[in-house]
């Protein structure tokens, strides 16, 4: 017998067919209140995006950050204050109140606080402004030329420091140290006195030819190491360094020669550069600075567009970067050391002449090219080997060096401790984390403002 029904099916089936369909009723349902409740996700609002943080703000964050010129000017301040230490410490007089300190802690305080003031006041005034000149020019007791003598000097100093900078500097970008910037410079003022004194040319082309002379001799004294260095594969700090053994004893042996000695004088001393190759002193007679600072500025523009705007200079800082990557580009890299050298000797010897032809000496003497190349070095690191900065860190050394002179006579303090000054300086920009640590700096942010603060630094 036939089921009249055939869609029912068998009763087992029926409760389950039953259950699916409240099911699905029941989704039914939940889905259509779902589509009726509002979409609360899109109705959210997101966060706001952040301001955009204004200038001031960003020299406010950049102010305490590890970047070049908070660390250079922190650094200056670390040198002071351990300056000021080693004064106290080896003035026995003020040393003697710290002895008593806990009884009278005033004396070791207002003597401590006088000898350093006076001192550094005197430093100042020796290198940078005297305000009782000025006073004095006012008041009509001295004339101009008082007020203009601390610049006047501490250009005289810094000078020589600028050519010798660079040529450290301007190796160190083509990946060589130069340590013969000191040899150079001796050779370079050893061929420009000898222009001077025996060459009887007018006036113009002896001052010419003198300086010419000078950058001959710097630049055949540093083709030696470069073509070793390229040739040979020889070490150029190795070479650099012999070299200028070999070129101060030439020195000594040169004065005493007959024709270059002086014939009116026994110790050593040779003849005076003639006054038709002195290089012009810019403010009188009565001021020592001349036309070498101007060709230091010049020299400093000549490298700065040959490291950053010539095609040699992209060749030179590629080499510097990377020998073997500038080789497989096609760069020579024995053709890049050579001309390397070759300019850092120029350079140096530019500096060298600039002791003899300028208003430091007229004549030669053992001692006449002083530490003008090993200061160079330090020159060259304090000012980030970058040109300008070479420009700016041999001001400073100069004014340090012209300040220090009156600060031995003011204040009886010796002039070694410049030295020690000159050197902390670059202890603690050499040690930026050390720096970073005392003063508990924030690390540097990408910004546009950290980066113009350090350009050309």
């Amino acid at each position: 017998m036939t089921n009249p029904n055939p869609q029912s099916g068998s009763p087992d089936k029926e409760p389950a067919s039953e259950a699916q369909a409240a099911q699905n009723a029941l989704g039914n349902t939940e889905r259509a209140e779902v589509a009726t409740e509002p979409d609360r996700s899109v109705a959210k609002p997101g966060p706001e995006p952040e301001p955009k943080p204004s200038l001031g703000r960003l020299f406010l964050d950049n102010l305490w950050a590890a970047n070049t010129f908070t660390v250079t000017l922190l650094s200056l301040v670390l040198a002071i204050v351990v300056g000021a230490v080693l004064m106290i410490i080896s003035d026995p007089d003020v040393l003697s109140t710290y002895s008593y300190i806990t009884s009278r802690p005033s004396d070791a305080i207002n003597s401590s606080w006088t000898l350093v003031s006076e001192a550094y006041a005197n430093l100042f005034k020796g290198s940078i402004f005297d305000p009782e000149a000025f006073s004095g020019w006012l008041d009509g007791a001295n004339g101009w030329q008082a007020v203009l003598a601390p610049i006047s000097e501490t250009l005289t100093y810094a000078a020589p420091l600028v050519f010798t900078g660079l040529s450290v500097a301007l190796a160190f970008r083509g990946g060589l140290f130069n340590i013969g910037a000191q040899g150079q410079a001796t050779i370079g003022v050893i061929m420009a006195a000898l222009a001077g004194f025996l060459l009887p040319l007018p006036p113009g082309l002896h001052l010419l030819v003198a300086v010419l002379a000078g950058a001959l001799g710097g630049a055949i004294w540093g083709f030696i190491p470069g073509i070793l260095k390229a040739r040979a594969g020889a070490h150029e700090v190795i070479n650099t360094i012999m070299l200028n053994y070999v070129a101060t004893y030439f020195l000594t042996w040169l004065i005493v020669q007959n024709g270059v000695q002086d014939p009116n004088r026994t110790d050593a001393i040779s003849k005076a550069v003639d006054n038709s190759a002195q290089l012009p002193r810019l403010l009188g007679d009565n001021l020592r600075v001349h036309a070498g600072i101007l060709l230091a500025v010049l020299a400093t523009w000549a490298v700065a567009w040959l490291l950053n705007r010539s095609t040699l200079g992209f060749e030179l800082r590629a080499v510097g970067a990377n020998p073997d990557a500038a080789r497989t580009a096609g760069i020579s890299v024995t053709r890049t050391y050579i001309l390397i050298m070759v300019f850092a000797g120029i350079l140096a010897g530019l500096g060298g002449s600039n002791m003899v032809l300028g208003s430091t000496a007229s004549a030669l003497t053992p001692l006449v090219v002083a530490q003008i190349g090993f200061d160079g070095i330090l020159v060259a690191l304090l000012g980030r080997v970058k040109p300008w900065g070479v420009l700016l860190a041999a001001l400073l050394f100069g004014a340090l060096q012209a300040g220090g002179n009156r600060m031995q006579s003011y204040s009886g303090i010796s002039l070694e401790l410049v030295t020690v000054l000159q050197a902390l300086i670059v202890i603690f920009i050499a040690a930026p984390a050390l720096v970073k640590a005392i003063f508990q700096l924030r690390a540097a942010r990408a910004a546009r403002l950290q980066t113009s603060l350090a350009k050309g630094w």
